[in-house]
């Protein structure tokens, strides 16, 4: 019987909003401005300086603080500055300033400023230049960042763990090009807050059905529409595949289908497909007990594509987008796939199941396949599918393999962008013939070697007839470990940025 636990966390979204005007006249709990090594001010730490006499120059001069990055140094009631508090934030090496130091010094300043009493803060790290970004790619990161880290998952504690007091953040910009990466970043961001709600809400509460149930509130909200296909549904399309993967549980598989129609009429739609296995025990191929209780990320997949149509509502992006996620359990009973046995994939191929822990790609290749009837312009499916993907690329970018160069690289300029990056991976014929079988057309292992490509080939050989993209979001989709373990929402800012990309060649 599933908890009484509350169907969708309450919306603590920090508020965003973009500041105008001479910094030292602003209001605010806290400003944060950005120095470099050697005390080299920022255009913002420069104008508190002179409108507070010399007073942040004279911090420096001390030795109180260098501009190493990482470090902080928060000065209270400076005169001639409207801020109750004046938080520093060291940048590093002027001439080495880049991204990763960009986003690092936005969420270092958060942590800092959420450490005091402050209840809002104005951060001007937006003005400083990151290398060849825009004043709106600034904007949106700082948003996305700050979202981030100013993210909390506590509804199931019986009492909450230091929420953030800080409910409200303005940006520093006098860019008309702001707004537009304020409404961008603001959106992703809670795209990714809700699809780390899914993936941190436990198995026993976030089944199959609890997914449906937040995919229907979704549409309410922002006018999508959704189906929700039931076991018998599923069955009639000839489902084989994927519902071989859900007979070891007593909790009822769904196939959800969420649309927006935001599109000319009759326009090929981008159509985004996502693993949600809501537990994944390895089924008669039982996983070894360490970090298993992990494996309710196994959804995360389903969980993005979810969380990318929360953003997608958000911008009202006109294009034609579908979403489709295959939700079940993966768990061992005496009705479970077994070592051995063959399916049938709603293609008509069948499948040698030598490994029942090989199980998304058993559920992702009916959803490819019933992507078809959509005539998409292209299909990009998200799984945290192998292992094998984190033992080659680790927790950094997601795998990329794709049929269609086109499609490869506008995911790849959008996973720039976004910083949400991605590597490219072979999809060579010649690791085709390590599915071969004697007994079915194939099987859903290829052994040890290139797991991870082996698992995309599989998947390749049920979307040929339109552009595909596969992401294996094994190593990005959440961190590991007792107390550090969570959702980290990726790769809803990747999605989301090709989606805008794609609104834009339009």
């Amino acid at each position: 019987m599933q908890e009484s636990i509350p169907m969708s966390a309450k919306d603590n979204s920090p508020k965003f909003s973009i500041k105008t005007g001479a910094p030292e006249n602003l209001k605010s709990d806290c400003i944060v401005a950005g120095v470099f090594e050697e005390s080299r001010l920022s255009a913002t730490a420069r104008a508190l300086d002179k409108a507070s006499k010399g007073r942040i120059a004279a911090a420096l001069k001390s030795g109180d603080m260098t501009g190493r990055a990482g470090s902080t140094l928060l000065l209270r009631e400076l005169p001639g500055i409207a801020a109750a508090r004046v938080l520093l934030v060291g940048l590093g090496k002027q001439d080495e300033f880049a991204e990763k130091a960009y986003r690092d010094a936005v969420a270092g300043a958060i942590k800092a400023v959420g450490n005091t009493a402050a209840r809002d803060a104005l951060i001007a790290l937006t003005e400083v230049k990151v290398g060849k970004r825009s004043a709106d790619w600034n904007i949106a990161q700082a948003a996305i960042v700050a979202g981030d880290a100013l993210y909390r998952f506590d509804r199931m504690k019986s009492r909450a763990d230091n929420p953030p007091k800080l409910g409200g953040i303005g940006f520093l910009a006098d860019s008309a090009a702001a707004a537009k990466g304020l409404k961008q970043g603001n959106a992703i961001a809670r795209g990714m807050a809700l699809a780390r709600d899914l993936g941190n809400t436990p198995s026993n509460v976030c089944t199959p059905a609890y997914l449906a149930s937040q995919a229907r509130q979704l549409a309410r909200s922002y006018g999508f529409k959704c189906k929700v296909m039931d076991k018998a549904a599923c069955e009639k399309l000839g489902m084989g595949s994927f519902l071989s993967v859900a007979k070891g549980s007593d909790k009822p598989p769904v196939f959800i289908e969420l649309r927006h129609d935001g599109g000319r009429k009759g326009e090929a739609p981008i159509v985004l497909v996502g693993k949600a296995i809501t537990f994944d025990a390895g089924g008669i191929s039982l996983k070894p007990p360490a970090d298993m209780d992990e494996m309710n990320y196994d959804m995360s997949g389903g969980g993005a594509v979810i969380g990318a149509f929360r953003a997608l509502g958000e911008l009202g992006l006109k294009l034609n987008v579908v979403g489709l996620v295959p939700a079940c359990e993966n768990l061992p009973d005496a009705h479970a796939n077994k070592p051995g046995d063959i399916v049938t994939s709603m293609s008509g191929q069948t499948i040698e199941i030598l490994n029942t822990d090989a199980e998304g790609r058993l559920i992702l290749c009916d959803a490819l396949t019933y992507a078809e009837r959509f005539k998409p312009a292209a299909v990009v499916d998200l799984a945290t599918l192998t292992g094998a993907c984190v033992i080659a690329l680790g927790h950094h970018p997601s795998a990329l393999y794709a049929n269609d160069d086109k499609l490869a690289q506008a995911l790849e300029q959008a996973a720039d962008h976004a910083w949400d990056r991605v590597w490219r991976m072979p999809l060579w014929d010649e690791y085709q013939e390590q599915l071969k079988s004697g007994l079915a057309d194939m099987a859903n292992i290829g052994g040890r070697a290139g797991g991870s490509i082996t698992a995309a080939c599989f998947l390749a050989r049920f979307a040929k007839r339109y552009p595909w993209a596969h992401l294996d979001i094994a190593g990005t989709a959440y961190r590991s470990g007792r107390e550090s373990k969570g959702s980290t929402g990726r790769p809803v800012p990747l999605l989301v940025q090709y989606l805008i990309e794609r609104e834009g060649q339009r």
